[in-house]
């Protein structure tokens, strides 16, 4: 294991500079099949379930890797084959539900703000009101590729009132942003270990409403990404059906711990938005531009535009931070030449004001001046 001390501080939206002890909590061997993990699993289930407020109504599938592994396992097996899928974008993330709806057969239709603006309550109720064969809307709860913020609350609650089926990707929010299943409408709510749980890549994880979770056997596209199949065998056996990712689990429930002494949601919350607003005060002082109006910033990213200064190139801004212990995110952009900070992790003021310092050397070293 490497020093934490000589690690690049990861600026993304995941995965993250995780903590010391939830990376030693991966240096123990842990049994699949055993009594122990079982209960680890289960263990993390619940703490899921209680975080969004949801023992009562959803149960929780977590499937093997990436958080796009259990989007596309979650739609697989939620959506049926017949079914047509309204997809609201506003960057790749959503773009890339399309794709993967496209890949399994799957019927949408799409509403594209392309990177600047969130879709509106307004426009989902007429696609909804004007096609009555849409049975399920995708939405991205943060839409990382820029840094915006959806609204979500709005959104649902249309949903509800025209009696079709949420499915939110919360990749880069849920920890951080409130969720609470008693308030917010949704049938499935998707998450993964790397993101503002702050633990480490190797899973992702479906909040699902129980009834609908018990119609879908048979949809599933994929053996290996049907959380119906996955479901039923945890709930038989208390394992996972194949390998599970032992060590990933265990630093997860760690990060779990973690994420409850901070206080929890707001506690996150707090330190991400105080994170972003240093950040972004920061970079504007030194005349940096945002991607995006203040209304609509997300906690969790923001998207600058690359300078236009003759002096200015991204690689090389990129490699001089990385020398000095930070590391940043390309843009994701399909109109603008871009980068992105995130500020999820184990960032604290010390590490924002180390980035302030080492963005303001590397313009030096490439002569860089934005206020000319």
């Amino acid at each position: 294991m490497r020093n934490e001390t000589v690690d690049p501080y990861l600026l993304t939206p995941g995965p993250i500079t995780t903590s010391l002890t939830t990376k030693q909590a991966m240096l123990h061997d842990w049994g699949s099949w055993d009594a122990d993990f079982n209960a680890m699993t289960g263990e993390l289930c619940r703490r899921l379930l209680a975080l969004a407020n949801a023992e009562d109504s959803h149960v929780c599938v977590p499937v093997q890797g990436s958080g796009s592994f259990a989007v596309e396992a979650t739609l697989g097996t939620l959506v049926p084959r017949d079914g047509k899928v309204l997809v609201l974008m506003n960057g790749a993330y959503g773009q890339r539900i399309g794709k993967s709806l496209s890949y399994m057969g799957r019927g949408y239709v799409a509403i594209d703000k392309g990177d600047y603006a969130p879709p509106s309550p307004e426009e989902v109720a007429e696609a909804l009101a004007a096609d009555s064969a849409i049975s399920h809307v995708a939405l991205v709860f943060c839409e990382t590729s820029s840094g915006i913020l959806n609204p979500v609350a709005e959104i649902a609650e249309v949903v509800k009132a025209a009696g079709r089926s949420l499915i939110i990707d919360a990749m880069s929010a849920f920890g951080a942003l409130p969720v609470d299943a008693g308030e917010l409408e949704f049938d499935a709510l998707i998450s993964a270990a790397n993101k503002c749980i702050e633990g480490v890549p190797g899973f992702g994880y479906a909040l699902i409403r129980r009834p609908i979770l018990e119609g879908a056997e048979g949809n599933a596209h994929s053996l290996c990404l049907d959380l119906y199949d996955q479901w039923r065998y945890m709930e038989r056996t208390g394992q996972w059906r194949f390998t599970p990712p032992t060590h990933v689990v265990a630093a997860f429930l760690q990060a779990l711990r973690e994420h409850e002494a901070e206080g929890g949601v707001a506690g996150r919350l707090a330190r991400y938005t105080r994170n972003r607003d240093r950040t972004v005060a920061g970079l504007r002082d030194l005349g940096f531009r945002t991607l995006l109006e203040d209304r609509w910033f997300s906690p969790v990213i923001t998207t600058f535009l690359s300078p236009t200064h003759a002096n200015f190139d991204f690689r090389s801004f990129y490699d001089r931070l990385k020398a000095k212990g930070y590391i940043i995110y390309p843009g994701k952009l399909t109109q603008a030449e871009s980068f992105r900070i995130g500020h999820i992790g184990q960032l604290h003021d010390v590490q924002i004001d180390g980035l302030l310092a080492a963005v303001t050397e590397t313009l030096d070293e490439l002569q860089v001046d934005l206020h000319l």
